[in-house]
């Protein structure tokens, strides 16, 4: 079986501008690799960006990267219209993954072609704040074709999961991300290149876009009183006036170090003081996972893709409510006897519930029951 894919996942390994797709690809695929299977992921190269990089292979990965543009929406529609004439064309693959619905388009050539397509939904894509109504219109048709096109639909959340067999009275897969981290070092050169100590540190990690809820994120630690320091690693793919606003401070507090990858993501994870996200939509947050495995602190929005990860074990608040923000940061500074049992209970209960090995036979038996 000859397995390809695309669509959410920028590079493997993560690049600038990689995102929760990502993480999934590259703790995923290697995976499949490893068990046996014949994998080529289909990498993008933006408009200002060179591939330092020639090696074409990660981890028996084969990588074949196209060229696409730099606007949110149209470079992922452009670069999966490549894809899917390459596979077509040069049979690439008998199994096609897809990230994200909003791909499932492009599933509708590939089956006319013969290929089996499996379509990974990650999130109510359609609700977020930063697509244009033509964007949204495009999400809600596609929603339709996710529904019905696809060999198989597998959803990350049970959520989304939930609305689509309410809505097109079908059935669907469930497959969650996984939470396993290996522990990061004790190296701290992160650290002191950010200027930052052990335990004396918020973090937020991820895209700077609205719907991940940094302006209120910004606004409620803006009006607190402590000298600990909140950092927010990332940005945006395509950089936009939000990512300026949420860069743009008198709080000397506020760090924005752009982005930072791989071993030192990790360490900043595991030495924070507490991690934030303050989300207003989510799929299932390979973010949080981490966070959790890692077994740090955990605050977050109680939007229930959220809480489904956490249970009890992590700080809440109203989603969308900055002041509400600004009291369980202060709730999380007053009580930091709460915050660690919140994550040794929470590193527990995860990776019994999150195991990426059992994610991946999961994804291979979907992969085989519709290869025949």
């Amino acid at each position: 079986m000859r397995i390809a894919a695309f669509g959410g996942f920028r590079d493997i390994p993560p690049r600038a501008g990689g995102a929760g797709s990502d993480k999934f690809a590259v703790e995923l695929y290697p995976r499949i690799v490893k068990r046996g299977y014949s994998l080529l992921a289909y990498t993008r190269i933006y408009p200002n960006e060179t591939r330092e990089d020639k090696n074409l292979e990660y981890e028996g990965i084969r990588l074949k990267p196209f060229k696409t543009v730099s606007k949110a929406g149209f470079d992922s529609l452009l670069h999966s219209c490549k894809c899917t004439w390459d596979v077509i064309v040069h049979d690439t693959a008998d199994v096609v993954h897809l990230h994200s619905g909003a791909n499932s388009l492009w599933a509708l050539f590939l089956r006319l072609a013969g290929k089996k397509v499996v379509v990974s939904q990650f999130a109510m894509d359609w609700k977020r704040d930063k697509w244009p109504w033509y964007g949204k219109l495009y999400y809600l048709f596609s929603n339709y074709l996710t529904a019905h096109i696809p060999n198989a639909v597998v959803f990350d959340n049970v959520y989304t999961k939930e609305y689509y067999e309410k809505k097109y009275n079908k059935t669907y897969d469930f497959i969650p991300y996984g939470s396993e981290v290996p522990e990061p070092s004790d190296n701290t050169d992160i650290l002191d290149k950010l200027s930052l100590k052990k335990g004396e540190y918020f973090l937020f990690v991820g895209r700077f876009i609205p719907d991940k809820g940094l302006h209120l994120l910004k606004e409620a630690f803006e009006g607190l009183k402590t000298d600990k320091k909140l950092v927010m690693i990332g940005g945006s793919p395509n950089p936009n006036e939000y990512e300026s606003k949420i860069k743009t401070t008198s709080d000397s507090r506020i760090i924005c170090p752009g982005y930072v990858y791989g071993e030192d993501t990790n360490i900043l994870m595991k030495n924070a003081y507490a991690y934030c996200q303050p989300s207003l939509i989510e799929g299932l947050s390979p973010v949080i996972l981490t966070v959790m495995g890692l077994g740090t602190p955990l605050i977050c929005s109680d939007i229930r893709e959220n809480t489904f990860i956490t249970k009890d074990n992590a700080i809440t608040f109203e989603s969308g409510n900055a002041m509400a923000l600004r009291e369980v940061l202060q709730k999380a500074l007053d009580n930091p006897e709460l915050l660690k049992k919140n994550a040794i209970d929470g590193q527990k209960d995860i990776k019994e519930r999150f195991n990426w090995e059992s994610i991946t036979d999961q994804y291979i038996h979907i992969m085989r029951r519709i290869n025949g």
